[in-house]
């Protein structure tokens, strides 16, 4: 896939810069790794990861062709100099979800990192997800995500493949300027909390030019999340392009600055979608763009929720309304194909309705044979241009 504009706005020329200095290769295999598929390598992971962050000359961190067994491994910064990572062999997770205290494969506190080479993590989550102690127990957020991003600044991820993760399979945390282009992500349809990529409390944040395949939200974005751009995803199966949910704890920060372009979302439970609980504390979400994206057989293409109930649960209607207020929304260029009468459902929040909410051109047609698309529309300021099929009465 060739790379978007949108890549490297910011960081592929620093980054360009601080790898052209002499490269030192330290390469897992010759500190005892072996990729058998047999072999616990952890150790000589960690021992390889010590030698390269402590290293001044522009350490490449390599992970060869091979089929690698690891278990927890942290990737700690601060370094002595910028890290390239070339990971072009495929890594195994133990499948016992018992033997993880923490997330598989974390990168955290490190300044200037490129993480690439066509490798896979592959999370064996199918042991896991029959668990499932979100489902049976109600202790969600306890299996560990594949890949993990902490406080990262100026990271350029491109080329790899996260398959089958426990839960999520890429989750970031208080990262700046950080690109993932040229990403495969893949989990069964039904395989529960296996989020594409996932981010709260970041700044910068652009997906380009990736294909997401999962159970749940191909692109989750999260509290405190700012200038985020998804462009040139195709999304599905899974539950679409999601801006939360939003307002669950207490001082939650605003999501502001979200750009979706250029998309395409098939066989999904949700096109594009921000979704907020009931009875939430106040936050703000604003300055959202959805433009250019085709839906094909997607359940509810164009959703805002702020009555977000993810158990079905009736009494959250009956709830205090969400706190969260919504405004500077745009849609605009959405078409195809949807699962559902209501293709355009907005449906905001009582207590704070949302405001410049704008709906331009979309073109969306049910599937079904019981009449034709409709809208909801609750509790908005719609700004209406262009055509809308199916009508929207504001």
């Amino acid at each position: 896939m060739g790379l978007n504009p949108y890549v490297g706005c910011f960081s592929i020329l620093f980054l360009l810069e601080l790898f052209a200095a002499a490269a030192v290769d330290f390469n897992v295999v010759d500190h005892g790794a072996v990729g058998d598929g047999v072999k616990d390598n952890t150790q000589a992971f960690i021992d390889t990861w010590k030698l390269a962050c402590a290293s001044k000359g522009a350490p490449s961190y390599i992970v060869p062709k091979g089929s690698f067994r690891v278990g927890q491994v942290t990737y700690n910064g601060p370094c002595k100099s910028s890290m390239n990572f070339v990971i072009q062999g495929n890594l195994r997770a133990e499948s016992d979800p018992d033997k993880f205290n923490k997330d598989w494969i974390v990168f955290e506190r490190i300044k200037g990192m490129q993480l690439s080479g066509g490798g896979t993590f592959d999370g064996q989550g199918s042991v896991a997800w029959k668990k499932d102690p979100c489902k049976h127990e109600g202790k969600c957020n306890t299996l560990p995500t594949n890949v993990r991003f902490n406080f990262i600044e100026d990271g350029l991820i491109t080329d790899i493949t996260s398959r089958n993760s426990k839960q999520f399979h890429i989750n970031l945390f208080a990262c700046i300027n950080i690109t993932f282009s040229s990403i495969s992500i893949k989990a069964p349809g039904d395989g529960p909390n296996t989020d594409g990529i996932h981010m709260g409390s970041s700044n910068g944040v652009n997906i380009t030019d990736s294909v997401i395949a999962t159970g749940d939200d191909c692109v989750s974005i999260g509290p405190g999340s700012q200038n985020v751009h998804v462009v040139g995803v195709t999304c599905g199966p899974g539950h679409g392009i999601s801006v939360g949910s939003l307002g669950k704890y207490e001082d939650e920060e605003d999501v502001r600055g979200v750009t979706v372009t250029n998309c395409t979302i098939t066989g999904a439970s949700n096109g594009v979608r921000i979704k907020t609980w009931p009875k939430s504390p106040a936050s703000e979400a604003s300055n959202f763009i959805f433009d250019d994206i085709i839906m094909d057989n997607v359940r509810n293409p164009i959703n805002i929720d702020q009555i977000y109930c993810p158990d079905g649960d009736s009494s959250c209607a009956k709830m205090d309304p969400s706190m969260v207020k919504i405004s500077d929304v745009t849609f605009n260029n959405i078409r195809g194909t949807s699962q559902s009468r209501n293709a355009i459902r907005i449906v905001c929040s009582k207590g704070v309705p949302c405001e410049d909410v704008r709906i331009g051109e979309v073109n969306l047609k049910y599937t079904g044979s019981d009449g034709p698309a409709k809208s909801v529309v609750e509790f908005a300021d719609l700004i209406l241009s262009g055509s809308q099929v199916p009508p929207i009465t504001n």
